[in-house]
């Protein structure tokens, strides 16, 4: 296993759309395994493969989240779709992972059903409510270029992104004045 650099907005390539997989294979684990560890580094509740650069129809959700108890493992769901959300809507902050410390009010549906594939190829039904109906959707919305700051208007936006730029210039500062320091012996 190992953890995978998040891409960050406003990478080109989280507007990608996510093609549908076909090879259920070893490589499909790693990719999920990776996934998995790279989430829990991050302390996300759900993670889509565009995330980590792999442009694939497939996204994770926190075990907990997802139903299951304290420190269950990641729920995958591959080439999923949303078969249904409730007309009973929910509005809350949500963050994402290519969004750094960035979170805005969002309007979903309390409930949502979707259908995906599991690691082995079996089709199931997963049906969630509150947080789990958010992830569901908001990771969706990942797979189909769909990105948090479209759910703002033009003035929110413009201020994420200049957050983002000014977060993106302090990491910069950051790492150049790192090797100078160890230079200096400090």
């Amino acid at each position: 296993m190992a953890i995978r650099p998040i891409l960050r907005f406003p990478d080109p390539k989280l507007r990608q759309r996510s093609v549908t997989v076909t090879d259920f294979d070893d490589g499909l684990r790693q990719l999920v395994a990776d996934m998995a560890e790279t989430m829990v580094e991050a302390e996300g509740a759900g993670l889509a493969a565009i995330q980590v650069g792999a442009p694939m129809r497939l996204f994770i959700v926190e075990g907990h989240v997802a139903g299951g108890a304290e420190g269950a493992p990641a729920k995958v769901f591959i080439n999923p779709e949303i078969v249904d959300i409730s007309d009973e809507a929910q509005t809350g902050d949500e963050g994402c992972l290519s969004f750094p410390g960035i979170f805005v009010p969002v309007k979903r549906g309390m409930r949502a059903r979707v259908r995906a594939m599991d690691l082995d190829g079996n089709t199931f039904e997963a049906e969630g409510e509150g947080l789990f109906a958010r992830a569901l959707q908001h990771e969706t919305d990942h797979l189909n270029g769909r990105l948090l700051i479209d759910q703002v208007g033009p003035v929110k936006r413009e201020l994420i992104k200049r957050k983002l730029r000014k977060d993106a210039e302090a990491e910069r500062q950051e790492a150049a004045e790192r090797p100078a320091a160890r230079a200096a012996g400090g």
